[in-house]
């Protein structure tokens, strides 16, 4: 749909934000929230897992334009699974606010397909209240100059350099390779983590699948202009029929491949000597994504943690509130990963390669 299309003024643009584990959507997101200007935002957060920490993480940006009710989140399973159920409920609350939402930002969990969601724009209970303004692909840069689609996939990255003829029957780039095809703008973040050679090969990568006419913008911290990804009025879903995907002729789809769970941690000590445990536990237990808040002895801010493979990243967030101070982190990884295995290395019990853990 033309920018201009009249047709268009009265509907919310929306737009989706869409990535593999990992990648930096949360941290793009709340740069977008705490520098937009002149705009009423909203943000639908879905999340993989039992604890809503993307969507606390974006409630705690303190934005006058997009208060903490406005931001609403998903937890009942992947939002392409649970469009009718989850989706459009979200929609007609935020619609419902007062004042008037100007743009939404819909985050994806980083095991969503896009086109159902943008399929959903068609359903009339959507159709004329909210057009898709674009939608946002968010890669892993550092991960793709490694030849992989995210840093915690060695295995994946010997099978890609070793076969250039690949087949994508694996469902992680699966995944991957249909976010990029419903694109209408790519971000490759961590643009501070890769060289200039770095650089050529990660867009040597994304332009093995990259639809023609989509543009790749490189950020570093989630930093960019707002104005780059919202406002492209693009109305993706009248043309989302011609972005082929891996699932087209698929009835549906499911997250089989993928465990997620929560665990609990006690007050820590040490948030260094903290996140040396949860990069053991991507080294040994295969953990691809771990994320949450912790309580630090004698902190009175909450610890946020974020994990992507063996890369491990802290801060303090902010105070925690009137409840108990209570660790929990979510915890991702493909099927059959080890709970136990994971509670004992996130709790210190488990020792190194040789000493038993329990299984």
């Amino acid at each position: 749909m033309s920018q201009t299309d009249p047709t268009n003024l009265s509907r919310v643009p929306c737009t989706i934000v869409t990535g593999f584990l990992g990648s930096g959507k949360t941290t793009l997101i709340r740069h977008i929230l705490e520098n937009v200007r002149g705009k009423r935002l909203a943000v639908i957060v879905n999340e993989f897992g039992d604890v809503g920490i993307d969507g606390e993480i974006l409630k705690g940006c303190g934005i006058e334009t997009c208060p903490e009710e406005n931001v609403v989140e998903l937890a009942n399973g992947c939002i392409c699974c649970t469009v009718a159920d989850d989706f459009v409920p979200a929609l007609d609350a935020i619609l419902a606010r007062s004042p008037k939402v100007d743009h939404i930002l819909i985050e994806t969990s980083g095991l969503a397909l896009p086109k159902p969601l943008v399929q959903a724009f068609h359903w009339p209970a959507i159709r004329s209240r909210v057009t898709v303004d674009g939608v946002v692909a968010v890669v892993d840069g550092d991960a793709l100059a490694s030849g992989r689609v995210a840093h915690d996939h060695d295995a994946l990255a010997e099978q890609r350099a070793g076969d250039v003829q690949l087949d994508h029957d694996d469902p992680i780039e699966e995944v991957f390779d249909d976010q990029i095809a419903c694109a209408d703008l790519v971000i490759m973040t961590k643009a501070d983590l890769v060289d200039a050679e770095g650089q050529v090969r990660a867009r040597a990568a994304l332009d093995a699948e990259l639809p023609k006419g989509v543009s790749v913008v490189s950020v570093a911290q989630g930093r960019i202009d707002p104005a780059v990804l919202m406002g492209l009025g693009v109305g993706t879903e009248d043309d989302i029929e011609n972005r082929r995907t891996h699932h087209d002729d698929e009835a549906e789809h499911d997250h089989d491949d993928f465990d997620s769970f929560v665990v609990e941690v006690p007050e820590i000590e040490d948030p260094a000597a903290f996140a040396a445990r949860v990069a053991r536990a991507a080294e040994e237990a295969d953990v691809l994504r771990v994320k949450g808040f912790l309580p630090v002895a004698g902190k009175p801010m909450r610890l946020l943690v974020q994990a992507v493979g063996p890369r491990v990243s802290h801060q303090f967030d902010r105070p925690w509130g009137a409840g108990p101070r209570t660790g929990r982190l979510v915890a991702i990884g493909l099927k059959g990963l080890d709970r136990a295995k994971v509670e004992a290395i996130l709790s210190g019990a488990g020792a190194r390669s040789g000493v038993s853990v329990p299984a």
